[in-house]
């Protein structure tokens, strides 16, 4: 099966250099569209589904493949590899931040940077490290959507999207855990959750941006400001943007984060001023 069939890749745009966008857990490369259309003139966009999500082949969805994260960063590379990318710039939503950066550590010479929107490395609370859950009440919501799925959709949604003054975009979140299906996103949900990539974060050598938005239940402020302290070239912006999906819910305020970032980091001098 081709790779770029495999992903459902899509291709467009009038520039050369390249932003891939790697969707979070749950969704799918349709999230994507409120961004795009603002980089469409100076760049070549990329987008793809995970196997298992959106309009992928589900019929390639191996189990022991996507048993780890390292699994899903073959996908990208793999993508890199066969469109004969390099010196590119992924976006990576949510769990892709990890994804992203599992990638760009087995294969640098393909990343020029990362853009980490609501990026966690470990989600589970050890220790002294708080990442936001007990593996207690994971394992429940996990047993919740063995047991009922719809529920667990219903649930978790509002928790995810956050400004309930947009309905719609809730509804759209629901849906798209619904349309998924169960038994892959049951484990997908398992490994995004359970992975601890803290120890990743020190190996990554391309510049990060760390895109935090306030009143995320699922990436808090503690762990953007962690994962930031970690990364040897990174940046953070603390956005105004609630809740964990800001590429839907509050995409003018994204769109200027990404274009600064890569304007900075295209002057000699990168970060330093960013």
């Amino acid at each position: 099966m081709s790779i770029l069939r495999r992903n459902n890749v899509k291709i467009f745009g009038k520039g050369e250099r390249v932003l891939m966008f790697a969707h979070g857990f749950g969704c799918d490369q349709v999230m994507w569209r409120y961004i795009t259309p603002a980089f469409e003139e100076n760049y070549k966009i990329v987008l793809f589904d995970y196997v298992g999500c959106g309009k992928s082949e589900i019929a390639a969805y191996d189990e022991n493949r996507y048993t780890s994260l390292h699994g899903y960063a073959l996908d990208i590379i793999e993508i890199c590899e066969e469109l004969h990318l390099s010196n590119i710039i992924l976006v990576g939503h949510s769990v892709s931040s990890m994804i992203g950066i599992l990638a760009s550590i087995q294969r640098p010479d393909i990343f020029n940077s990362l853009i980490l929107v609501c990026p966690s490395s470990c989600y589970l609370n050890k220790d002294d490290y708080s990442g936001g859950f007990d593996r207690k009440d994971l394992e429940e919501l996990l047993q919740v959507m063995e047991n009922n799925y719809i529920g667990w959709s219903d649930y978790l949604a509002p928790i995810v999207m956050k400004n309930s003054e947009r309905p719609e975009l809730t509804e759209e979140l629901t849906n798209s855990f619904c349309s998924m299906d169960h038994q892959i996103t049951r484990n997908f949900a398992r490994v995004t959750f359970f992975s601890d990539n803290r120890k990743d974060l020190s190996k990554v050598r391309v510049p990060s941006l760390i895109l935090q938005c306030s009143q995320d239940d699922i990436a808090p402020e503690r762990v953007g400001k962690f994962i930031n302290e970690r990364l040897k070239e990174s940046s953070i912006i603390f956005m105004k943007a609630t809740g964990h999906c800001p590429h839907m819910s509050h995409p003018a305020e994204t769109i200027q984060c990404m274009k600064d970032f890569i304007a900075q980091i295209a002057k000699p001098n990168k970060l330093q001023e960013f």
